[in-house]
């Protein structure tokens, strides 16, 4: 699994024009499965996007997690284009629909997210916090 964790002030995702999914400040988690993820993976990643610590804390230092703060999740499955040869990213690293979309699912309710819709043409708008943007990634 791999996520583009990022730290907003807000974000919203829209689907034909209406929002399906919102945050105040929070997390965006741009999420993408791949081929070998399971359920321990999912929930690895969820546990792992709770518990980063880069919210300041009182001294301003990036020290807290997330807390009671939101978060939201939308899937992405270019997370896993690879471009090592040519132009035109390749996307066979990136599980099938069946697979990835109970797995982004799990994530999602594991961290209490808001989410988009799987597998929709998305727009997402965001305003990143300090920018603070982290990349993890689960074999």
């Amino acid at each position: 699994m791999r996520a583009l964790v990022q730290r907003v002030s807000r974000a919203e995702v829209r689907v034909d024009g209406h929002v399906v999914g919102a945050t105040g400040p929070g997390l965006l988690v741009l999420l993408g499965v791949g081929h070998g993820d399971d359920e321990a993976a999912a929930d690895r990643l969820a546990d792992k996007v709770a518990a980063l610590r880069i919210f300041e804390d009182e001294d301003g230092r990036m020290n807290d997690a997330l807390g009671d703060r939101e978060v939201l999740c939308i899937s992405q499955f270019t997370l896993y284009g690879d471009t090592r040869r040519g132009n035109r990213p390749s996307f066979v690293d990136a599980a099938d629909p069946q697979v990835a979309e109970p797995l982004y699912e799990r994530v999602c309710e594991r961290l209490g997210a808001q989410r988009g819709i799987f597998g929709a043409h998305m727009e997402v708008e965001l305003v990143n916090d300090g920018p603070v943007t982290v990349l993890l990634e689960f074999p």
